[in-house]
């Protein structure tokens, strides 16, 4: 993957669905050229798929929640992440280094609809205890983490 890859990259995270002929003005390549990288970089499983970004709130996920996940001491985290998946409502899953083995980002209608959703959560096998942080509200969430030209962001506008 070379400098031009990373901008195309970066132009589709920014706007998934510009034509190739909008890549190929961005980067200085032909269509046709963009349209070949783009298949070498699908087929090679970097872009690994399209979606549509929704607002939550809008299609009635208005509550938030990061919740963490203690496992128990047998826990098994492959089949704890299985079971986390099941769960519609557990939008992301990490797996992180600390007390916990997970942190799920949780979105739901109501916070009847969370508190319903922690139940189910808690009875999950493995799961010894969870904590749960609602989110008041969102301040940007999805963001490329490369510059226009492709590069990683880095310094303090990057967050580092």
């Amino acid at each position: 993957m070379d400098a031009l890859d990373r901008q195309i990259i970066a132009a589709l995270r920014v706007n998934g669905r510009a034509t190739y002929a909008d890549l190929g003005r961005k980067v200085g390549l032909s269509a046709s050229a963009v349209h070949e990288r783009v298949g070498k970089l699908e087929a090679t499983g970097v872009i690994v798929g399209y979606h549509a970004v929704v607002d939550p709130s809008a299609v009635g996920l208005g509550v938030t929640a990061l919740v963490s996940i203690h496992p128990t001491d047998t826990a098994d985290d492959d089949e704890l992440a299985v079971s986390l998946a099941e769960l519609v409502e557990v939008e992301s899953c990490y797996r992180v280094a600390g007390d916990e083995s997970f942190i799920v980002k949780v979105r739901v209608a109501t916070v009847d609809d969370l508190e319903r959703s922690l139940g189910r959560l808690r009875r999950i096998q493995g799961v010894a205890r969870t904590r749960t942080t609602v989110v008041l509200s969102t301040r940007f969430e999805g963001r490329p983490n490369t510059d226009e030209a492709g590069d990683p962001r880095t310094g303090p506008e990057a967050g580092a």
